[in-house]
Parts: structure tokens; C-alpha cells; sequence
């Protein structure tokens, strides 16, 4: 009797460590799995460990919101991040991203037509530059008139840029995003969502050029003939005022409003945080960067 009695101990105890087996299992993302033994899954994470210290997050008026770990894609905060919102100027990490793919940095293009809404590098028709200083106005200054340029540049047309763009919010799997123009100007058309544009994000800053020009506080760009002078000014706050602050981008219109798009690296570890539809973008990123590095421990496997 006494022997069957441990036999059903054993058994359940078995039961239980399966159970906590196969719960560990799951979280494992699929790309991972083929990586590593099965035997090893318990004792071995393939993301940070997040130690939480259970401080609450500060309230925020932003509609979306979503704080992303670059190195793994694990999701540590998220408020409405799968909701439609209108993206703004954040769309011109897609613009500046499709542009690379078909122009070369140093191509040089003339300006022809633009859109002269602000906000602006500072383009006249007839003005000739490289791709690349585009690239700084587009990021920098959010400049509309160097995406218009851009669009007709770097294809066939316009829309044709537009279409290249959406076939590449597919590639990256940015289920719920649909681009109608290379601004970022308010359209029933243009939309995406907190999770998409961390998304996007991550693969803009995977890109050198694009991630040292996001990061760039102010600079002054001159056309190929070296007379005519851009001075651009980076209208992200975060930039140089919150340690390990390194871009992206910002965004923002009547019916969108505020928009932000924020790398932060600390001790090695960096996250992306989008906050869409805030009335205090920059306070309300600030808050989420802290918070994230106060309450997340990052532990090496």
C-alpha cells in the first residue's frame, strides 16, 4: 500500500513538471524553438527575463501606445497597440526606407515639384541634391517637400512609390497599415497602429544611414553645387536630454495629434517606444523610458 502511495505521488509530481514543460514551451517564440534542445527550454530564455518591480505606469492621454525590446520583439508595454490611428510623419521611416531600396545615397536628384505645406527643408524647384541629404531633411526636419521629391525620384511615379510602399508594410508583416502618401498627411486611407509602427521602426533603425541620421541633434546640408545651404533642426526634445535617447521620429497634425517614435539604449539593452495621439508626447515618452528601464532587469541566458 505504502508502495502505491508513492507511486502516485511520483506520478503527479511527473504530471506537474510536464505541465510547467510544455507552459514554457509556448512562450517560446516558433523562429526560436528549431535553435535550441527541448531539454534546455526550462533553464533557457530566449528574451530578457523581465524582473518586475510592480511600480504602476504613469497615466498618459496618448490613444496608442506600445514599448518594444529591439533585440528580442517582446512587447513590455502596451496600451490600444493593435487600434487604427493616423501615423503622421511617422510614415516617412517607410518613405525614407523604400527610397533606399531604390536610389543609391549618392544619386543625384533634381527638384522638380513638392509639396510646399510645412514642415519643410527648404526646397525650390531647380535645386539639385544627393539622395542622401534628402534623406537628412526628410528625417531631420520631417521635411514634406523632400518626401514628394523622393516619391518621384526613387520610381516610376508618385503612386508608384505609394504601392512600393504598402508592398513593403506587407514584408514586415504590418498587418493593420495601409499608406495612401509619402507625407504622412491625414487620409480615411493612411492609418496604422502602435505595434506596426514599432515594427517599422525596428527595421529603419536596423539600417545604418537611417539610424545615424535620426539620431543627429542639427546639421546643415548644401546642395551639389555647394551655394545653397539647409540647416536642419531635429524637432525630437528627447535628443540630447534623456540619457540614451538615439531618435526616431515624430509626427503630428490637427487630427492625428501629437506623435512620437523613440529609441533609448542603456547598459546594452534598447528599447523602441511609439506613443500616437498624445497631448504631451515628449513628457509622456520620457515617463514610459523610465519606467521601462526602472521596472524591466535584463538577464543574459
Amino acid at each position: 500500500m505504502k508502495f502505491v502511495r508513492v507511486a502516485v505521488v511520483l506520478l503527479i509530481l511527473t504530471a506537474i513538471a510536464i505541465f510547467i514543460f510544455l507552459q514554457n514551451s509556448k512562450n517560446v517564440p516558433p523562429e526560436v524553438q528549431k535553435y535550441i534542445k527541448k531539454e534546455d527550454i526550462p533553464k533557457i530564455y530566449p528574451y530578457p527575463v523581465r524582473v518586475q518591480n510592480f511600480t504602476d505606469v504613469a497615466p498618459i492621454t496618448s490613444k496608442a501606445a506600445v514599448v518594444l525590446d529591439v533585440k528580442t520583439g517582446v512587447t513590455l508595454f502596451e496600451k490600444n497597440a493593435s487600434i487604427r490611428q493616423l501615423p503622421a510623419s511617422t510614415t516617412k521611416l517607410m518613405t525614407a526606407l523604400v527610397a533606399l531600396e531604390k536610389c543609391t545615397p549618392d544619386q543625384i536628384i533634381t527638384v522638380q515639384a513638392y509639396h510646399p505645406e510645412p514642415t519643410q527643408m527648404g526646397l525650390t524647384t531647380g535645386d539639385t541634391l544627393t539622395m542622401q541629404s534628402l534623406l537628412y531633411g526628410l528625417l531631420i526636419n520631417s521635411g514634406n517637400d523632400a518626401a514628394s521629391v523622393l516619391s518621384y525620384s526613387c520610381a516610376s511615379s508618385a503612386e508608384n512609390f505609394v504601392l512600393q510602399m504598402n508592398q513593403k508594410a506587407l514584408e514586415i508583416e504590418m498587418k493593420n497599415t495601409h499608406f495612401a502618401n509619402p507625407e504622412g498627411f491625414d487620409d480615411p486611407m493612411q492609418y496604422s497602429t502602435a505595434k506596426d509602427l514599432a515594427k517599422l521602426a525596428r527595421v529603419a533603425v536596423a539600417n545604418p544611414l537611417i539610424s545615424k541620421i535620426v539620431a543627429t541633434k542639427s546639421t546643415v546640408v548644401t546642395d551639389t553645387s555647394g551655394t545653397k545651404t539647409y540647416y536642419l533642426e531635429n524637432i525630437n526634445k528627447l535628443l540630447g536630454s534623456v540619457d540614451g535617447v538615439e531618435g526616431i521620429k515624430t509626427g503630428q497634425t490637427t487630427l492625428a495629434q501629437e506623435i512620437l517614435i523613440t529609441k533609448t539604449t542603456r547598459d546594452g539593452n534598447t528599447v523602441l517606444i511609439v506613443i500616437l495621439g498624445s497631448l504631451d508626447r515628449f513628457t509622456e515618452s520620457k515617463n514610459l523610458i523610465e519606467w521601462t528601464f526602472a521596472n524591466h532587469t535584463w538577464i543574459k541566458p
